[in-house]
């Protein structure tokens, strides 16, 4: 049985119709990579899985129930097992990293301060920062903005994670930075990883299965080796014969 299963969902803002009777299944323990269009809906997609906008039909099931439709009391249950790192990081400014990081521990668990402590320490020295509890988010670089973000969001050791253009903004060093700590805390934390990204060579370094969205549905899916090989014309003309060479370089 899939951890997320999603079937028929529809999503229109007036007559800009955005979702169109997409279906997607997500497996436990793989990271999932939604790419497609700007504007094609991989955003909106991940939203409706969070239960941050309705849609208009179809349903969403996690682990085994369904969750459209939802109470946001019901959801914010079911959101103590997600963790999502927003695309423009949206740290709380008026916050320390300390108190970005054990926000979610401090407001949906029984930890102690000192637990909560070691936790944002822990959590921090996964992503690579360190000792930087006391700074404040406007001293931080991009990249170090975007890991903190990251350690918020797994921070309550969440079970699924997901990443919203997790390197929009970034340095091509700060890019690869981010894809290693993506794959080290998919392993380090065994959760199952549902990224959307329109950078196609980090989709194709950290994947397991990609997930094309085209005209509102789930054009294609599969691992990442397929989609170079794929003659669907779908895939064919959104990746690139210029792309195509650059990612079978890599």
């Amino acid at each position: 049985m899939a951890l997320f299963e999603v079937r028929g969902l529809d999503k229109a803002f007036g007559r800009n119709v955005v979702l169109n009777g997409l279906d997607l299944d997500i497996y436990a323990g793989e990271v999932v990579t939604i790419i497609g269009e700007s504007g094609s809906g991989k955003s909106i997609l991940l939203k409706a899985m969070m239960g941050l906008i309705e849609v208009d039909a179809g349903t969403i099931r996690f682990d085994g129930e369904e969750v459209t439709g939802q109470t946001e009391r019901e959801w914010t249950q079911t959101r103590r097992r997600i963790g999502m790192l927003f695309q423009e990081s949206a740290l709380f400014d008026s916050l320390s990293v300390y108190d970005n990081v054990g926000y979610a521990l401090q407001e949906q668990t029984t930890m102690t301060e000192k637990e909560i402590a070691t936790r944002v320490a822990e959590t921090l020295t996964l992503v690579g920062l360190p000792g930087i509890e006391g700074m404040a988010p406007a001293d931080l670089s991009g990249g170090m903005r975007k890991r903190v973000a990251l350690a918020r969001a797994v921070a309550v050791r969440p079970e699924v994670v997901f990443y919203d253009e997790p390197a929009e903004g970034l340095d091509p060093i700060n890019v690869t930075r981010v894809n290693r700590l993506l794959l080290g805390l998919q392993k380090s934390l065994n959760v199952t990883s549902v990224v959307v990204t329109h950078n196609l060579k980090a989709a194709f370094a950290i994947s397991d299965r990609l997930a094309l969205i085209h005209d509102g549905k789930v054009a294609a899916t599969g691992a990442p080796e397929g989609f170079l090989e794929s003659e669907d014309p779908v895939v064919r003309e959104f990746i690139g014969d210029r792309m195509r060479q650059v990612l079978r370089a890599s």
